[in-house]
Formats: C-alpha cells, structure tokens, sequence
C-alpha cells in the first residue's frame, strides 16, 4: 500500500506538547518551556519492546513491567500555538527547527512498518494527502528516511543517559512508580510530568547556570500568558514550580 503526503504549512500540528531530543531540548531551551514527560505502556502493547529499548523497563511491584517512553518536551498547552509559529502559519526558525518537527508525520518512537495510521490527518488539519501529493510510505517502508532515522539515531544514543536517569529517578521519588502504575491502567493511557531540572545533574557537559539563563526567561512569559485562565491552571503551577527551581539554581550559580 502506498501513501502520500505533503505539509501544507497550516500550522494546525504547531500546538502543545513536542518531543524532543536532549540536543533540541538543550539547544532551544530559551524558546520552549521544558518539562520531561513519562509515558507508560503494559505488558503486551504492540509497541512495549520498541519503548523500552528507547526509555525505561520498569518492573511493578506484582512483578508486571512496564516500557515507559521518557521525553525532553516542550511543555506548552494543547490550544497554544508553538513560540515559533507565525501569523501565515509558517515556522518563525525553519532551517533551525528541531527533529520532530522535520520527521514529521512519522515517528521513531514507532517502529517502521507502524507509521501508516501517522499519515491519516487529524480533524481541522489541512495536510495534502491527495494524489498530487509525493509518495511518502510504500508497503511498509518511509521513502526517505534521512530525518527519520537521524532523529531515531539521537534517541537511540540519549538512551545511555535516559535509562539511568529513570532508575535514579524512581529511586529518588518513591510515589513515580506509584503515579505510573496507576496512568499506565487509564484505557486510552496517560503521561506523568517531571521537572526537566531533575535531568540537568545527570547531563555532566551541561552547565545549569547557563541553561537556568536561558529557560528561566521563557517560563516566566509563559507564566504571564497562562496567568488567571482556569484551563492552563495545571501548566501556570508547574511553570512557576520550575521557575523557582531555576532561580535557585541562578542564586547558586552567581
């Protein structure tokens, strides 16, 4: 089966949560608001194995595992447009844009022959699928693989660093393992989000000072744009959660 597809630049995909590598994480940390988001999958999910190769295999307490997909991401709300977006829809830093936004639609948090339902627009998104468009996915197998397999290489490389920070990390806060058991039973699954600082210690090249420097600023004009709205109430009290991590980190950094 063949699939086509073409970004029409509608800016529809721009909005909420990105995944990004640890180098696009770092590299635009005075862009987007950083957070760390844990996914978890049970037991005999279709993607279990591919997850865990890429995060964490957690063991639960009735001996059960879970894989748990560990992501850098921008933390920004479902109805926010992306920092970058312009007012056309176009992106604000195209040629600098980070990896998941040029693997686009595919992911290499799948395996390959997993990517065909990534090619189905979702409702409102203008993505030209139709046969004017380039073949893109055939039997299986993306066309052209240069953005997917350097974005899945990045992930393959940051798992030395994300694994052992999920097993220190589980260690250091006692009630994650409890809060992804308890997201990982939700039918349609769930997310658990950490303080991206909580990852600075385990990156030895990164200075935190200079990483406070730059996301500090950004979580404070997101703290301004989520202030006195109900439906960001969630993001407005981590921004300011990790906002006061940075300025201490700051404080001991000057």
């Amino acid at each position: 089966m063949e699939r086509r597809f073409h970004c029409t630049q509608c800016g529809h995909c721009c909005k909420g949560w990105l995944p990004l590598t640890l180098d696009d994480a770092l590299s635009h940390a005075g862009r987007f608001p950083l957070a760390v988001i844990f996914s978890p999958l049970r037991q005999g999910a279709s993607l279990f194995d591919h997850t865990a190769r890429l995060g964490a295999r957690v063991t639960l307490r009735n001996g059960k595992e879970l894989a748990v997909r560990i992501a850098p991401t921008a933390y920004i709300p479902p109805e926010m447009d992306c920092p970058e977006l312009a007012d056309d829809g176009a992106c604000k830093i195209y040629d600098a844009r980070p990896s998941r936004c040029r693997t686009m639609p595919f992911s290499p948090y799948r395996e390959e022959d997993q990517q065909a339902d990534l090619l189905v627009p979702r409702d409102g998104w203008e993505c030209d699928v139709s046969e004017a468009a380039e073949p893109v996915y055939r039997d299986g197998k993306i066309l052209d693989r240069s953005d997917f397999d350097f974005e899945g290489a990045a992930l393959a490389r940051q798992a030395a660093i994300i694994q052992p920070y999920a097993d220190w990390l589980l260690q250091s806060v006692p009630n994650l393992l409890a809060e992804l058991t308890k997201v990982s039973k939700k039918r349609l699954g769930g997310h658990v989000v950490v303080s991206f600082v909580s990852l600075i210690p385990r990156l030895a090249d990164v200075d935190a000072a200079l990483f406070a420097a730059h996301q500090l600023p950004v979580l404070e004009r997101f703290l301004e744009m989520t202030a006195g709205k109900p439906a960001y109430r969630e993001y407005h009290q981590r921004y300011r959660e990790y906002a006061a991590e940075l300025a201490r980190i700051s404080g001991a950094g000057g």
